[in-house]
């Protein structure tokens, strides 16, 4: 397992009736694969740049294409840079993955045999190796599941959330702020769109 199946996993088990927007998750997810190639020592950061390493992920498909997808000469990339490049459209490609996987099926409908249905969990054991994970209150799952708003806010007992086995605290820390950042951004981008959509509406109703 790795830590975006586990995000998403965790999304669809802990508010399957609030789907998250598919433009955070995909951020998140972005966040969470630096956060593996941290601790399997794929990368380092410079400050907030994401530095090549010798690591290697478990085998996995899209961590794979992440990998090659990093920027190998200086000045490298920075962690939101990345978020915005590698999380376009992130969730959509994990979602085909689990259902690849058998980890998702399809709910469909009695009157419509033919159709495809809604995604749902399956009994599987990534579902719930995810489970456990949460369950023991995991801090970057936590954290992450808070910056998407499927976890409430966290109080003074919840673990520190920079604490991750094999990846230095300071360089989670960075990525997990960079992912709040761009959650913040992705937002105020929406808001205006809306305000500018509004005022042009506006205009053609001649108020």
């Amino acid at each position: 397992m790795t830590t975006p199946r586990d995000l998403l996993i965790t999304a669809m088990e802990v508010a399957p009736s609030r789907p998250v927007e598919r433009g955070e998750m995909s951020l998140a997810l972005a966040g969470a694969e630096l956060i593996d190639f941290l601790a399997a020592g794929v990368i380092t950061l410079d400050d907030d740049r994401i530095v090549p390493g010798d690591g290697a992920v478990v085998a996995d498909r899209l961590l794979d294409q992440a990998v090659a997808s990093l920027v190998r000469e200086a000045p490298y990339e920075a962690v939101s840079d990345w978020l915005w490049r590698r999380g376009r459209e992130l969730a959509p490609a994990y979602l085909a993955a689990l259902e690849t996987d058998g980890v998702l099926t399809r709910q469909r409908s009695h009157w419509k045999p033919f159709q495809g249905g809604q995604r749902v969990l399956a009994d599987s054991p990534d579902r719930r190796l995810a489970r456990d994970r949460w369950e023991s209150n995991d801090p970057v799952l936590a954290a992450l599941a808070t910056a998407v708003g499927i976890r409430g806010q966290e109080t003074e007992d919840t673990p520190d959330t920079t604490a991750s086995p094999g990846a230095p605290d300071e360089a989670v820390e960075t990525v997990l702020a960079a992912v709040n950042d761009a959650l913040i951004e992705l937002e105020a981008v929406r808001q205006r769109r809306a305000i500018e959509q509004a005022a042009f509406d506006n205009i053609w109703r001649g108020q």
